[in-house]
């Protein structure tokens, strides 16, 4: 099958790797379905040339939507999903709520899970599939202060796994993309996620949280080795097209050290590592 006749549903295409994926992917000759939770950024993404549509992952009816029309599109087919839609909610587990963490679930969790089994039967029924998750490297090694986030992330590499055993008769590949840091403006959502749910004034870990705030609202990489979106491009452009494509993707250096680190370390000298960054 070529590029051409291979359709692609992205979540989260707004900013960021959605965007620079769904870009490269349709200049590659895939056809591109780059979904965004916002109509204003779907006109947007409309007037750049790409087949966008509403997908709120927040939302069973907008999921159910969504998929309906691309399958009305495609003639009911659609060889690949990349599950790349997140938000990050930052604040240390005692100060979370539970809706705060609900709600970070939702995105992460949920939304995605919903979204997939949606597609599964389509792909069994085409014969082939590619499953693609915008994992993390929190998804692997927890940092401090991410908890909402890290434990969204290891939910969904589980179910990932577990969906790989699943599948391993099938000709649909499951695959986990592990960025590390990226420019993106995740950190700017994830502080408008901060201001919403923690009660910073009130909380034990104040000060901390004032460190925070600067790094969330920093401008540019905050990391060394932080990559450009593109550099996910090449991994996703792999996972789609590789016979067999690889189960993990690790992009940059922080993701590869901290992995390895972990596999090799005892468990006390690695959390004096993770208690460093905040």
């Amino acid at each position: 099958m070529s590029n051409s006749t291979r359709s692609i549903l992205i979540t989260g295409c707004s900013s960021g790797i959605g965007y620079h994926v769904a870009h490269g992917l349709q200049k590659l000759g895939y056809q591109v379905f780059a979904t965004a939770r916002k109509p204003e950024d779907v006109t947007r993404l409309q007037q750049e040339g790409l087949e966008s549509l509403l997908l709120d992952l927040n939302d069973s009816a907008s999921i159910t939507d969504a998929v309906q029309k691309v399958l009305k599109l495609t003639d009911g087919k659609l060889y690949a999903i990349f599950n790349n839609g997140a938000h990050g909610q930052p604040g240390a587990i005692e100060d979370l709520t539970i809706e705060a963490l609900r709600y970070q679930f939702e995105v992460n969790v949920f939304g995605t899970h919903e979204l997939t089994r949606q597609i599964i039967p389509i792909m069994r029924k085409q014969g082939e599939g590619r499953i693609i998750q915008n994992s993390s490297m929190l998804g692997l090694v927890v940092l401090p202060y991410r908890g909402a986030y890290n434990s969204s992330k290891f939910a969904l590499e589980a179910l990932s796994d577990t969906l790989r055993l699943e599948l391993a008769n099938t000709n649909i590949f499951v695959s986990s993309i592990e960025p590390g840091p990226i420019t993106s403006k995740f950190r700017m959502n994830s502080y408008k996620m901060f201001e919403k749910y923690i009660d910073q004034k009130n909380s034990i870990h104040k000060q901390t949280y004032d460190k925070m705030r600067k790094t969330l609202l920093k401008e540019g990489p905050v990391m060394r080795f932080t990559l450009s979106p593109e550099s996910v491009l090449k991994r996703v452009v792999h996972a789609l097209e590789a016979k067999p494509p690889q189960q993990h993707y690790y992009v940059t250096v922080p993701a590869y050290v901290l992995v390895t680190l972990k596999r090799f370390l005892p468990h006390r000298i690695m959390n004096w590592i993770l208690r460093k960054v905040v």
